[in-house]
């Protein structure tokens, strides 16, 4: 299941201070649960398949896009396009209900290329009132939740995610690039990772290592390094340039060291 985010951090300022106030009542949005976390569109497939759950109790109203995704300047880009198209853009979803959402693309991708797409999924709060406790209609915010899903397409000749229920030519697995280097922007250590590689990599566990010490950078995920990016994180204390980082890929059983490049 992927992690919602809130947005507006000077939003969620405001809410805690009315609640530490006592004037509102604060309700969280329904719980929705996605599957796959990972979608694909592989270059025989035509379309792919999302499914929404409502975990909640209220109705679930969300609005489904789906955006080209880029990086540059160390940061994640979004642009409107059509080539993926997910239908409906707007469920109703009551509780404890299931929606499809078809995710079909409108043009082939070029061979051997990997094309990368963010969906986002925008909860709508209801409109409805909040009872009181005394029966009372009560001052009431509702928070909008976001949920942001990766999706990946391919072009003849390249695959990436591991399916036991097809068909693969092993000459066509596609794998990231991929060298790291640290950097030093006003006063501050960063870890810039570069993938020259076909095929994205999602970066989880991440850890340096030097002689026979292990230090860990972060547990979970870090972030994606798309093909032919550099992505930049900042790291608590300074790195020296022999240290190894591990790290594992695309969900990789195991971690994965990477020596330092230029």
């Amino acid at each position: 299941m992927c992690s919602p985010s809130r947005r507006s951090p000077a939003a969620r300022c405001a809410v805690l201070a009315m609640v530490l106030l006592g004037a509102v009542k604060v309700q969280a949005a329904s719980s929705v649960l996605i599957w796959p976390i990972d979608p694909v569109l592989e270059a025989d497939q035509q379309a792919s398949a999302l499914w929404l759950e409502n975990r909640g109790n209220e109705t679930a109203n969300l609005q489904i896009r789906v955006f080209a995704w880029s990086q540059s300047g160390f940061s994640d880009q979004y642009q409107n396009q059509r080539d993926v198209i997910g239908s409906p853009p707007v469920a109703k979803i009551e509780p404890g209900q299931k929606q499809l959402v078809r995710l079909t693309r409108t043009r082939d991708i070029p061979p051997g290329q990997e094309l990368a797409y963010r969906i986002i999924i925008d909860e709508i709060p209801s409109a409805r009132p909040v009872a009181a406790e005394d029966g009372k209609t009560a001052a009431a915010i509702r928070f909008q939740m976001r949920y942001s899903v990766p999706l990946f397409a391919y072009g003849a000749g390249l695959w990436s995610k591991e399916d036991m229920t097809r068909k693969r030519d092993p000459k066509g697995v596609g794998v990231p690039d991929l060298s790291w280097r640290k950097v030093a922007v006003d006063g501050r250590s960063y870890m810039e990772v570069r993938n020259q590689g076909a095929v994205h990599a999602r970066l989880t566990d991440v850890a340096f290592k030097q002689g026979g010490q292990t230090r860990l950078l972060v547990e979970g995920l870090l972030g994606y390094v798309l093909p032919g990016a550099i992505m930049r994180w900042p790291t608590p204390e300074p790195i020296t340039a022999d240290q190894v980082l591990q790290v594992r890929v695309n969900g990789a059983p195991q971690a994965q060291s990477i020596a330092p490049g230029r």
